[in-house]
């Protein structure tokens, strides 16, 4: 299958003059046209008895990681996976993960990972449209990976051989858990007893992974990538932050989504260094890890950073290893990042991506940042502002939509050849990706959020989409109808309200809506904030207008801040 959008070659990439551009670092990047498994293989080579992997007191070395990648490489070829195959990993951040990851990669199978917060009817969905027959899972979610459809598990007790007296911080709950498996399946140790398999030819145009995001509709979509649109991340995202084998990395986003996988993974064993992970997000673990590991790197969200310096335990000192703190998912408030830096001396490196340009196609440069900005788009990334109506292309210090040209761009939604080409439009020949975020650039061509096109709730960096949670509250047996609009909230940037409206006779609280949504949805997507009204305002043409109440809610709200 044909690239919707070639790549920018080096020469076709001319910035507009007068607009910055770090002096340290080259105008453009020449990109590997090696797959991923290749990224590993090498630095496995370079640096076999290097610890790749640290998880709460067991180390996993270089060496060890790319042997047990590819024997369970071997395991999944005795299943049938072949080139092109999609394989599951459905579990918490783990050496598991990686290895499953790697393990797929080197028969050219493509990687689908999955939120460990999905209920067994929401997996099943995924595992019918991806068309995964195998994957790797946790031992915890073994039970719902098997109510969901899943034909053949890996079982990862992830939190296996660890004692808390070995990682000097306190272990995760839930996760030590030992199922009794049903015929046919194996424990992840057992697989690793396989043969090694040897490595598929694979190149920079076949695909490696898919990640999913929900659409308006609420139908999810797979934002599927190849090796060389990973590539250009993993290796644009070292060079941008002057990495190096011996960089420390803290891996405290998931890595089953994009920010996380390039940032706190793919990018760190592409040159050699050492991810911390931590399998979920603790602020005192985070703060206890990056002193005692001395971590270099470290990419998160704001809502970690709020958190992070909330703690009681919190000291400057604790943080002064970190030579680059990068994020996004939602932007830093001003008068956080302003004490951050006051504090520790750490000036936020605020970015900007999705799952469709995994991750950054936009970053601030180090030592020049613009809080509150999505910075200036990265190494061979060709972006603009255009009218939303017209598609022309707008200067500086007008509002349009966001569109990208550039290497790190999907090369399609996974089976959806229509919402594909809706979500591209051609500049001068070439295919740009429409974002559906509206914003501007400043004169030297910085970039800044000004609003969506598309309806979405940003909770820490996570996309609720409205349709699809509207469409599971309406499942309830009280509710008559819902609409949920996007709020603004302290800590997770946003969060998702539900306006209902009961039906005749019914009753419901918010508390017990939300202990029902809770098994019908992943937790993130549940709403914690609910309103009951009589009925929902409509459009002319019938619609219920979401966009009015969302911003008489946040009109309230801020006339309630002011008046406090």
């Amino acid at each position: 299958m044909t690239s919707h959008h070639p790549a920018l070659s080096p020469s076709e990439y001319t910035p507009v003059q007068g607009r910055y551009w770090p002096s340290d670092k080259p105008r453009t990047l020449t990109l590997p046209q090696t797959g991923l498994m290749h990224n590993l293989q090498t630095t496995a080579e370079r640096y076999p008895e290097k610890v790749a992997l640290w998880f709460y007191g067991r180390e996993l070395t270089y060496g060890d990681l790319y042997d047990q990648a590819t024997r369970l490489a071997g395991h999944l070829a005795a299943q049938g996976i072949q080139k092109g195959d999609r394989v599951g990993l459905w579990m918490q951040n783990s050496p598991a993960w990686a290895i499953g990851a790697f393990a797929a990669w080197q028969l050219g199978a493509v990687v689908v990972p999955l939120a460990p917060m999905l209920q067994a009817r929401e997996l099943g969905f995924f595992l019918q449209d991806a068309g995964i027959r195998v994957a790797v899972v946790g031992a915890e979610l073994y039970e719902k990976a098997k109510q969901g459809g899943l034909a053949h598990a890996i079982v990862a007790n992830v939190m296996a051989g660890s004692v808390p007296q070995q990682a000097g911080v306190a272990l995760p709950d839930g996760l030590d858990v030992h199922p009794t498996l049903q015929e046919g399946d194996i424990l992840l140790e057992n697989a690793l007893r396989s043969a090694p398999a040897p490595a598929a030819h694979v190149t920079g145009s076949d695909l490696s992974i898919i990640f999913y995001t929900s659409g308006t509709t609420g139908r999810p979509k797979g934002c599927a990538h190849t090796h060389s649109s990973a590539q250009a991340n993993i290796f644009g995202a070292s060079v941008w932050v002057d990495g190096n084998c011996e960089d420390v990395f803290l891996a405290a986003l998931p890595y089953f989504h994009v920010t996380g996988f390039i940032n706190s993974l793919m990018t760190a064993i592409a040159s050699g260094a050492k991810v911390v992970i931590m399998a979920r997000w603790d602020r005192d673990t985070a703060r206890e890890l990056i002193r005692d590991h001395r971590v270099t790197v470290w990419t998160n969200t704001p809502t970690m950073v709020i958190d992070l310096m909330a703690s009681p335990g919190f000291q400057a000192a604790d943080l002064k290893t970190l030579r680059s703190m990068t994020g996004g998912g939602a932007s830093l408030p001003a008068a956080v990042g302003q004490k951050l830096l006051d504090t520790t001396g750490i000036l936020f490196l605020e970015g900007y991506g999705l799952s469709e340009t995994m991750a950054q196609s936009h970053t601030n440069p180090h030592g020049r940042q613009k809080l509150q900005c999505l910075g200036i788009p990265v190494f061979n990334v060709d972006s603009r502002i255009i009218d939303v109506d017209t598609g022309a292309e707008l200067p500086p210090g007008q509002v349009g939509e966001i569109v990208i040209h550039g290497p790190q761009v999907m090369r399609e939604y996974w089976q959806r050849p229509q919402e594909t080409a809706e979500a591209f439009t051609e500049i001068g020949g070439r295919s740009f990706f429409r974002t559906g975020d509206l914003g501007y650039m400043d004169e030297e061509g910085y970039f800044f959020f000004a609003d969506r096109l598309k309806r979405m709730v940003n909770v820490s960096g996570l996309k609720v989409w409205p349709a699809e949670v509207e469409n599971k509250l309406h499942g309830h047996p009280a509710i008559q109808e819902a609409c949920v609009i996007a709020v603004p909230d302290e800590r997770s940037g946003e969060r998702a309200r539900a306006l209902v409206v009961l039906k005749p006779g019914m009753q419901a609280s918010g508390a017990d809506i939300e202990k029902w949504a809770r098994e019908q949805m992943a937790s993130y997507k549940v709403p914690h904030d609910y309103q009951f009204v009589d009925s929902l305002p409509r459009s002319p043409t019938g619609k219920v207008a979401w966009r009015q109440l969302q911003e008489e809610a946040r009109a309230a709200m801020q006339s309630e801040a002011n008046a406090g």
